[in-house]
């Protein structure tokens, strides 16, 4: 195997709303399939109430294990919007308000007056850093190694993909091939693959009542060479006329 550039990340959903079933969380699912876009390791997607000492305890130990942290939810202007002030209490920083931050809520307001819950939604973290970019109308907020993100999908999204070119490594590289076969019956192949292969990442997928295929077979590597070989070794394997088709 080649040395890569690894990054590895973790995200934290926060809201009681999806805890309880009257949100669907669609956040996680994207962001899951951004960064691995982008070579970007995914460790732990966890989701935690709208609790102040849970949000804390959460963050505190996503920002010393991962790489990069996101969280998601709870920076709006209402009573359960604590997430500022959750990684304030991680990092063991003050919540402070910040004055670019509410020079741009004034500012849409055009003259008319600002109540304290509206200007909360310029409370940072002491010491967080504002990324800003032509294409979404509010700064992200930074701190440390944690990008705090909205709970909106649409928003979510926006800001993501204006964030998306700081996140770089080694990119994976993906070979897929599909079996009639019962992934009972191919098991062992897929085994003796990974023994040849032991850092090699392979997954195994039935599906139920499909005519054309029994099990999808994915192999992924961020070392080209490595992929291939596990590919063309697992062809050698299986048997003859099983595979209906391949991708990458």
């Amino acid at each position: 195997m080649q040395a890569v550039r690894e990054l590895d990340a973790g995200i934290v959903i926060i809201g009681n709303e999806i805890l309880s079933g009257k949100t669907v969380d669609s956040n996680s699912p994207f962001l899951a399939k951004e960064l691995r876009q982008v070579g970007v390791t995914l460790k732990r997607v966890i989701v935690i109430p709208d609790e102040l000492d849970v949000i804390a305890a959460t963050v505190r130990d996503f920002h010393q294990r991962f790489d990069v942290v996101f969280t998601s939810g709870g920076i709006g202007p209402t009573h359960d919007d604590i997430t500022i002030e959750g990684v304030a209490r991680a990092l063991q920083r003050k919540v402070v308000r910040h004055p670019v931050l509410e020079e741009k809520l004034r500012g849409y307001l055009n003259g008319r007056p600002a109540n304290d819950a509206y200007l909360k939604m310029a409370d940072t973290p002491e010491g967080a850093e504002l990324i800003a970019d032509g294409k979404i109308r509010f700064p992200t907020i930074k701190a440390e190694n944690i990008y705090i993100l909205p709970g909106i999908p649409d928003i979510f999204r926006q800001k993501f993909l204006a964030l998306k070119s700081r996140f770089s490594a080694d990119p994976y590289h993906l070979k897929v091939l599909y079996t009639r076969e019962y992934e009972s019956r191919i098991a062992v192949f897929l085994n003796e693959t990974l023994g040849e292969f032991p850092d090699l990442l392979l997954g195994s997928y039935p599906k139920n009542n499909d005519p054309e295929y029994r099990v999808k077979i994915t192999l992924e590597s961020k070392d080209q060479s490595y992929v291939d070989r596990a590919f063309t070794h697992l062809l050698s394997l299986l048997p003859q006329g099983c595979v209906v088709k391949t991708e990458g």
